[in-house]
């Protein structure tokens, strides 16, 4: 048999290990040939994906991925921008709250890990209905189709406070309502502005707001951002007749 022939019978005998062992029966081999003192043949590394910290001021395709994702599972933030601005911070505040992590506004590994499974939340209820979640301050738009909306709110601080001559707990009661009254456009009282009310339990509205914190801060009102507000009302979620759920 000449050198060359000898050469393809090798050859052929390899192919045939390789099928029969697959990546298995290579990597053993390695290990052996390793053990043998045969030249090291490092392994392609592996791909990792990493996801950057990101925090209200952040930009870039990174913001556009985790806006996305959101917005997909249904963390209303408004337009995909790939800006960190103030809608982006409520849609995680939200979804913070909702897993029950730190409520700080930082896109960090637990909370990538969180909107990496792109799960929409549940609510309580069916139907078309606003359901608010005082335990942990989010509010959730539903509609015959199920929840379209997870935003985050603020509602009463549950301390005491005096109005007109009169003492109230702060509290935002428990209950289901509907709405009655809605003011267009803002609506200054002795508590503050309040951007398109709508009432739904005496003086306590679901309303928009310019501060909307990660915690319970309100006279009793659940406060939107303003932008989410509109949007509420524009696709009809919001309006007179409206079922409001609090617990």
């Amino acid at each position: 048999m000449t050198s060359i022939e000898i050469d393809r019978r090798r050859a052929l005998q390899g192919a045939a290990v390789v099928g029969a062992t697959g990546a298995i029966g290579i990597a053993a081999a390695g290990r052996a040939d390793a053990a043998a003192g045969a030249p090291h043949r490092s392994a392609p590394a592996l791909l990792t994906a990493t996801y950057p910290e990101l925090r209200r001021g952040s930009s870039g395709a990174a913001v556009r991925d985790l806006q996305n994702k959101l917005a997909g599972a249904g963390y209303w933030l408004g337009g995909i921008d790939g800006s960190f601005g103030h809608l982006t911070q409520q849609a995680v505040w939200a979804i913070q709250k909702y897993w029950g992590l730190s409520r700080d506004g930082v896109v960090g590994p637990s909370t990538w890990a969180k909107v990496n499974l792109r799960q929409r939340p549940r609510s309580r209820y069916s139907g078309t209905r606003i359901e608010v979640d005082k335990a942990k301050q989010l509010m959730f738009v539903r509609d015959s189709v199920g929840m379209q909306m997870c935003i985050n709110t603020s509602t009463g601080a549950n301390k005491p406070f005096e109005s007109g001559g009169r003492w109230y707990d702060g509290r935002t009661p428990s209950g289901t309502f509907k709405v009655f009254r809605y003011v267009p456009g803002w609506y200054s009282g002795s508590l503050g502005d309040l951007y398109r009310p709508m009432f739904f339990n005496g003086g306590i509205a679901v309303h928009g707001s310019t501060s909307i914190p990660p915690y319970n801060a309100s006279h009793g009102c659940c406060r939107v951002s303003t932008a989410a507000q509109d949007k509420i009302i524009a696709r009809g979620s919001l309006k007179i007749g409206a079922t409001v759920n609090v617990y």
